[in-house]
């Protein structure tokens, strides 16, 4: 533990943004996990289900939570599955 009063700060402050940053990961990787579900099983809201796994990648990135290839990547996978299902 730091003695001095900066770097206790920068501890506290720093357990706070990787609590916060968690929480938003484990949401943003619900949503997506709920899209591919809803993608796999062919269901009629799966596009309303894309659009909000999009834009929770979109907001990740705007938080700097994830990088923004990544979102890319995984937005482009989604959307492949999904033209791929509707086929």
């Amino acid at each position: 533990m730091p003695n001095i009063k900066s770097a206790i700060k920068r501890v506290a402050v720093s357990r706070k943004k990787t609590l916060k940053n968690t929480i938003a990961k484990s949401a943003l990787k619900t949503t997506v996990k709920k899209c591919k579900e809803s993608i796999a099983k062919n269901d009629a809201s799966s596009p309303e289900l894309l659009k909000q796994a999009i834009k929770a990648l979109d907001k990740a990135v705007s938080k700097k939570i994830i990088h923004k290839n990544t979102a890319a990547r995984k937005k482009s996978k989604l959307v492949k599955a999904l033209n791929a299902a509707a086929k």
